[in-house]
Formats: structure tokens, sequence, C-alpha cells
């Protein structure tokens, strides 16, 4: 059975840390510090397996280094075992690397939870676990605060993560992806799923997806977007001026509902 989270206990510490991290680089509650993604792809890598091996570590350490608040371990190829192995040296990469970036497993909630990541990454529809279920594994597992992200593709499935309690959703694809023929859901579609009415004491957190570049970035944030991920947007070019540019946008001016900041562990009615 997929357990429904209450609308009122919505989850709130992601939007204490989201405050905290906000007012440590604004001064201000009222403007909120775009959130940055990497979602890791090594079969993008040139060479063999050892040397994307290589580059994979290096790119989660410098994302890591220069503040990328999430990355998400997208290895699909792996076997299980081999994931976990990998999920454990890049937790550890990023536990070396920085003290806020948070490591997300893509689907796998056991091998997140063995390789003590810092949360997971859950495909929209009923492909994965609810994020609600997921929460309450996690919980019984030991790990109390998990970071659930949802992927999503429109409103309807928007609302199921907010209902089920992800902390935050990504919206894909804004735009044309690269040697894709998918056809993008444009700004204007992130522009509603991002006003769209909210459902507790604070909207869940909408990111942009698919497709985001640094010259496209700003379309995002002014859709209302709570920030942006990509592969392709951190794994090509100049990583730290790429990060340094995606900082220069600030999030829409957001108000926070009071009890996020004074209560910022209250998560989920299942955990204690």
């Amino acid at each position: 059975m997929r357990h429904r989270a209450s609308r009122a206990a919505w989850p709130r510490r992601f939007w204490y840390y989201t405050f905290r991290f906000s007012s440590q680089l604004h001064g201000s509650a009222s403007i909120l510090a775009v959130l940055l993604y990497y979602i890791t792809a090594s079969e993008q890598f040139p060479g063999d397996a050892r040397a994307r091996h290589a580059k994979l570590i290096d790119t989660i350490a410098a994302a890591a280094r220069w503040g990328v608040d999430f990355i998400q371990l997208r290895e699909r190829d792996l076997t299980p075992h081999k994931l976990e192995v990998l999920a454990r040296e890049a937790v550890a990469c990023v536990r070396k690397n920085s003290s806020s970036t948070k490591l997300l497993i893509n689907s796998r909630v056991d091998i997140a939870i063995a390789a003590r990541a810092d949360g997971v990454h859950l495909r929209s529809g009923h492909e994965d676990l609810s994020p609600a279920d997921a929460r309450v594994i996690f919980h019984r597992s030991g790990i109390k605060n998990p970071v659930i992200a949802a992927s999503c593709h429109n409103q309807e499935q928007i609302a199921e993560a907010e209902s089920y309690g992800a902390d935050f959703a990504v919206f894909a694809p804004v735009f044309e992806k690269v040697e894709t023929h998918i056809v993008p859901l444009g700004v204007d579609a992130l522009k509603k799923v991002c006003s769209r009415e909210i459902a507790a004491s604070a909207r869940m957190p909408v990111l942009a997806l698919g497709g985001v570049t640094v010259g496209n970035a700003a379309s995002c944030i002014g859709a209302g977007a709570a920030g942006l991920a990509g592969i392709r947007l951190f794994q090509l070019g100049d990583l730290g001026k790429t990060i340094t540019d995606l900082r220069r946008l600030d999030a829409q001016p957001l108000t926070l509902h009071k009890t996020a900041i004074a209560n910022p562990r209250r998560r989920h009615p299942y955990q204690p």
C-alpha cells in the first residue's frame, strides 16, 4: 500500500535548509538562493570505463567543492553491487569536499541506505516507491531525515509527489534536449506547475530540468522554479564558471511560513 502524506504534515526541513543557506548567502529570509542539482551520467564522458569513472569522481568532487546543493548518482547501467560500491565512493567523496552538498541515489532506496547516502531520487508514477513509502523505509533503517526528490512531467505528477511528501520535484523536459526528439514542455508549463495552488504551508519546490543552460536558466527562475538541474549543464565546460554564473540568479522572492523555521524537523506522520 502506498502511504500518502498528510498535507498538513508536508516536510519542513527542506525549506529550513533552504532558508538557512539563503540567509547565509544573501542575508535575507525573503530571497531564496537558486538550488543546483547535478545529475551524473558517466557514459557521456570520453575514454574507457576506467577513464570515465575517474572523470565522474573528479566531477562529483568539484561539484561538491563549488557548493552544488544536490548530486544524483544516476548510473543506470551498473549492476546493483557495482552501483553500491560506486555509491560508497561517491558518498565519501562528497563528505570530503563539502559539508552541505547532499548525495542522492537514483531509484534505489536500498543502495542509498547501504551507502549512507543523503537520500533518493524517485521516478514518477508507479515505477518506483512513493516518496512516503521510501521515507518509512529510511526511517526504519535509522535514517530519520532523508532527502527525497521526484521526477515529474505534468501537473498531476507534481500534485502526487507533493501529496506523498517529496522534498522537491524535478520537472522535465523544459527545453529540447540534445540528441533527442522528445517534445519539450516549455517555460509556460513550468510556470504553471510552479504557480499551482498551495497544498500545504509552503509549496513543494520545483526544479527545472531538460536542456537547461546558463543562457536560458533565468527564464526558468523567472517562471518560478526554485532551482536548476542538469547533466550536461554541469558535466560540460568550465564547472566553476557555470556554477558562479548560476549563483548570480536569485530565485523569486518567497514568503516562508513561520513554522518552516520554528519546526524544521517535522517531516512526516510516520516519523515520531
